[in-house]
């Protein structure tokens, strides 16, 4: 088995391309700069290890776009298959890496097209379609628009809100905001990666339910600093909400 030690020399650019057969890598081990995600087939995928503003945590990192194809189809396919049990019509997608998985989720469970959410305002936006969104990867103030003219795809409809990563729960909980205020509440929340469980708590100050509605191809730890500069974590169990139904 290969340790972190051997592999800390991946590029930044070399990441998120290769999926890795199941046990390459250990999970439970002292990370020095890597860690290695678990999809449910028991492929891993090596991820680089970001510092938190205090030094002493630090979190497993994606960037889908920056992701070869196959590892994002291999992520969609395993995403819209956890979805798949909740029968949704259509697939909305979160800006801005939200929607590139959002768009192959819709194509792998037989969609014809999915509904962008943005942060762009057109001219022709109803600035009552918005809600004002944070992102834990931006300090930038934005706000989440729905394009008006998407509106009958989504009414009436069975839809799944999708995203790339679910961190603080901030973006999906503005997702949340935004459709509930055209009546509108998705059957499902999906994404690539559930990063910690600081989530569970915002979405479920948002309705108890909600965290219990969400699905992940794979969690990933808060990550502690160890005296030997190494990242620990425990595996935090997470059980698909396809399986509670």
């Amino acid at each position: 088995m290969r340790t972190h030690d051997r592999v800390s020399g991946v590029r930044p650019h070399e990441f998120w391309q290769v999926l890795h057969p199941g046990g390459s890598y250990g999970a439970e081990a002292g990370h020095r700069d890597t860690f290695p995600a678990v999809l449910a087939d028991g492929r891993q995928l090596l991820l680089p290890i970001r510092a938190l503003a205090d030094g002493r945590h630090g979190l497993a990192s994606l960037i889908v776009n920056q992701a070869s194809f196959a590892v994002v189809d291999a992520l969609a396919g395993d995403l819209a298959g956890r979805l798949a049990a909740f029968r949704p019509d259509i697939v909305i997608g979160l800006p801005t890496l939200g929607l590139t998985l959002a768009a192959e989720v819709a194509r792998k469970l037989g969609h014809d097209r999915y509904v962008p959410l943005g942060t762009s305002r057109k001219f022709w936006y109803d600035e009552a379609l918005s809600v004002p969104l944070s992102s834990i990867t931006t300090q930038q103030a934005k706000r989440l628009y729905i394009d008006p003219r998407m509106l009958p795809l989504i009414e009436g409809r069975r839809v799944a809100l999708v995203d790339d990563v679910i961190s603080s729960g901030a973006s999906v909980r503005a997702g949340l905001s935004l459709l509930a205020s055209q009546g509108i509440v998705p059957v499902a929340v999906g994404a690539a990666m559930l990063q910690s469980l600081r989530w569970r708590a915002l979405l479920a100050a948002f309705g108890s339910d909600w965290p219990e509605r969400v699905e992940g191809c794979f969690a990933t730890p808060l990550l502690e600093r160890g005296p030997d500069g190494l990242w620990y974590g425990q595996a935090e169990g997470f059980r698909p909400a396809a399986e509670r139904l």
